[in-house]
């Protein structure tokens, strides 16, 4: 995912979080809204409640290869907030995309 595609700023974060629309499972929530920027913009969130370091940045990384999978970034045009939940790590990577791709119907 190029820079230019995540979004960084925690404004943006609570903005989005703030006055898009929410979906939800075990492992995702997804929080989503239009932007004017002609692409999609993406921001991962783990909690440090599920591991340490090295596990929520290894999650972060298996956020960023479904979502590179399962959204056309250049194509559509949301700003979009994923959290990861406790549930992720009950799950294997497979099992996760398919949860995520239900939830990202943009």
């Amino acid at each position: 995912m190029k820079a230019i595609n995540r979004i960084k700023k925690s404004e943006d974060f609570a903005f989005t979080i703030k006055n898009g629309t929410a979906k939800r499972n075990g492992s995702f929530v997804v929080h989503y809204r239009k932007n004017e920027l002609g692409y999609a913009r993406i921001g991962i969130s783990v909690s440090s409640k599920l591991g340490c370091a090295v596990t929520r940045n290894r999650i972060k990384r298996q956020m960023r290869a479904m979502i590179g999978e399962v959204i056309s970034i250049e194509t559509t045009s949301f700003d979009v907030v994923i959290v990861a939940k406790n549930d992720f790590l009950n799950h294997g990577y497979e099992e996760n995309k398919s949860l995520l791709a239900q939830l990202i119907t943009l």
